[in-house]
């Protein structure tokens, strides 16, 4: 029995290492939304294939996988269209961050600063009454899907505007309230729940919804709780609580970094 006979070189290592990166991110995307065995079943799928066509080489059966794989890559992209979305967002969101900073005017520093402190303290206002908030900081991402499910504002950044808002039984507060660029673009808007089955029990509508928009978008969302009146901030779908002195920290890191 012959074997196939090879070269392993440093390009060998680079394309192992490149398939290797892609197979752990999709991995891990599928894990959050429960499909991690039909991940394994179609990674075995492959190097059954693998095996069949280049190092057996079987051609009949081979035929037969090529032409499976050809359907399979169409239906593969049909079933996992939000985690392939997902994917290339966080691609061309680390190509993005390496744009070029541009220096800000102290107008616009005190401008920002100002923005923050009435944002924490709506937040700490809210906390002590227990009033639930979500509140959405837009990134680079085009939000312009969510602010069409709300309610048009276009308003400066108001502390008392944003309690008003989220004020049990008003209009506006089941929801969430977008701002972009110092101003309040929208409110009572519709965000996408986040899939993620590693999601804690205790955490309500709000905290998936601030989820699942920053699984999708590089926004910062913001949540009151109201049932414990904890602050908490998702980012890069990640979420964790905060008390009123890291919440001004985040945001305005995420300020200076904007």
């Amino acid at each position: 029995m012959h074997l196939l006979a090879f070269s392993f070189g440093f390009k060998d290592v680079i394309d192992i290492l490149l398939v290797a990166c892609i197979l752990y991110e999709a991995y891990r995307l599928l894990r959050k939304t429960g499909a991690s065995n039909l991940f394994w079943g179609i990674l075995a799928f492959i190097v059954v294939w693998f095996l069949v066509t280049f190092v057996f080489q079987l051609e009949l059966t081979g035929a037969l996988f090529d032409r499976i794989i050809s359907v399979g890559a169409i239906a593969i992209i049909v079933i996992f269209q939000e985690e392939i979305r997902t994917f290339f967002y966080r691609v061309g969101a680390r190509f993005s961050s390496f744009k070029l900073l541009r220096r800000r005017s102290t107008e616009e520093d005190t401008a920002a600063r100002q923005q923050i402190l009435e944002i924490t303290q709506a937040c700490r206002h809210m906390a002590s009454t227990k009033t639930g908030a979500l509140i959405v900081l837009a990134g680079e991402a085009n939000l312009k899907d969510y602010t069409d499910t709300g309610e048009r504002l276009d308003a400066q950044v108001s502390a008392r505007l944003i309690e008003n808002i989220f004020f049990k039984n008003t209009p506006l507060h089941d929801g969430a309230l977008i701002l972009r660029n110092g101003r309040m673009l929208a409110a009572a808007c519709i965000l996408p729940v986040s899939k993620n089955l590693e999601i804690p029990q205790h955490y309500g509508l709000r905290h998936r919804a601030a989820l699942g928009l920053t699984e999708k978008t590089d926004a910062t969302c913001i949540v009151v709780s109201e049932e414990t009146g904890h602050i908490s901030v998702a980012h890069e779908g990640a979420i964790r609580e905060v008390n009123e002195d890291e919440l001004f920290l985040v945001l305005h890191s995420r300020s200076t970094a904007a």
